[in-house]
């Protein structure tokens, strides 16, 4: 997606390299007990519950949407900073993943399994690819020059359970997030940033499909008399819902 591969932050660096790569920070569900597991959905109970939930998250978020007056004008700070905070109200409101969180539940979903710590930056690279996310800070060759030099260092591969090893390697990246101007304390931010490039995009991408739907409308035959053009900054977005 175009729109994901502009909005490429420091916030997106700073979570991928500070999720730890140690194994016990991710649980899988296979380490649970047995009898402690929720019971098997047959196939149509299963379909059920997920129609159910989708629901309830679509009406939760048409519900807050009703009610909020957004502005089209991806220009105005104002009404960037007002979207963004109503869609961080319809994600919390209707249990929706944030875009950092989002990238946090992909890493950990698809490397809980990974034993070594290469594959598990390779596989990184491979999660930043899928998402159209741009590395224009040269992170992830500077996280691999810096597994090569602490696996010279061992005169082996590094793997995730070896405790050594690893604060070798995350002393390192602690070095290249400073040399980067990153800070661990400073993540809320960075994530607030990205929500606020994301929502500005959104309202980009919404005033160009509305202006292209106004342009079309205005050629049909029923319409040829209206030559008055009506600003999108005028537009409820609530008359349409």
């Amino acid at each position: 997606m175009a729109l994901r591969a502009r909005l490429f932050s420091k916030s997106k660096l700073a979570y991928g390299s500070q999720v730890l790569l140690q194994k016990e920070y991710a649980v899988p569900v296979r380490h649970f007990a047995k009898e402690s597991a929720p019971p098997a959905l047959k196939g149509d109970e299963m379909l059920k519950n997920v129609f159910v939930e989708v629901k309830s998250k679509f009406e939760t978020a048409l519900g807050i949407l009703k009610k909020e007056k957004i502005t089209i004008a991806p220009e105005d700070p104002a009404a960037v900073s007002h979207y963004a905070n109503v869609m961080k109200t319809v994600r919390e409101k209707a249990n929706l993943l944030s875009e950092s969180q989002d990238i946090l539940a992909t890493i950990e979903t698809e490397t809980q399994d990974i034993p070594d710590a290469r594959t598990y930056l390779l596989t990184l690279k491979e999660i930043r690819t899928k998402k159209g996310l741009l590395d224009d800070l040269g992170a992830e060759a500077m996280m691999i020059d810096a597994l090569d030099k602490v696996e010279k260092e061992l005169k082996k591969p590094l793997l995730r359970n070896d405790k050594k090893g690893m604060d070798l390697l995350l002393a390192e990246f602690d070095k290249i997030n400073k040399q980067l101007g990153i800070r661990k304390e400073d993540l809320p931010k960075y994530e607030e940033q990205l929500e606020l490039k994301l929502a500005k995009a959104q309202l980009e991408e919404l005033k160009k499909d509305v202006v292209e739907a106004m342009e079309t409308q205005k050629k049909r035959e029923e319409f040829k008399d209206e030559r008055e053009a009506v600003d999108v900054k005028t537009l409820d977005i609530r008359n349409f819902l």
